[in-house]
């Protein structure tokens, strides 16, 4: 499949909340918009998307590089998503290199990637390029909204 790679912009927005929505996380392109102008403004943040000749969006790769007491300078992607349409098709490996490709240029010797555990074909792909598993781990959350007093 003829794929080409740039950088997204805040045009893309629409077109990436429809492909996130393909993983589950649905989100308006309003929403998308306002968070994808606050990462592509920021040059720790990397935003790339894949499209067909046509110009279609086939995927997109998130990553950064994070700064954390215990491990200092790291590098993670953060969100990889292909279209259904594309998959198996090379879409996610090109993406998957150019994140390599910035990190290696930000001095970065090592990436970092998370993948639910209730994707296993992620796994696979990732085990596929050499990504080594590290861990497996619990993710909590908490709501943090005011509750109302009674």
């Amino acid at each position: 499949m003829q794929v080409s790679l740039r950088p997204a912009t805040i045009e893309d927005s629409a077109a990436i909340a429809r492909l996130v929505e393909e993983l589950g996380y649905p989100v308006s392109s309003q929403d998308m918009e306002t968070r994808l102008a606050a990462l592509i403004k920021e040059d720790r943040y990397l935003v790339i998307v894949a499209t067909d000749p046509g110009g279609d969006l086939l995927g997109l790769i998130n990553a950064e590089r994070r700064l954390t007491i215990e491990s200092g300078i790291s590098f993670e992607i953060t969100g990889l998503v292909v279209s259904s349409s594309a998959r198996c098709a090379g879409v996610g490996g090109a993406l998957v290199a150019a994140a390599e490709t910035w990190a290696r240029s930000h001095g970065a010797s090592m990436m970092r990637v998370r993948s639910n555990v209730l994707r296993p074909e992620a796994h696979s792909f990732y085990a596929g390029r050499g990504y080594d598993l590290l861990k497996t781990q619990h993710c909590y959350t908490k709501s943090l909204q005011t509750k109302p007093e009674v």
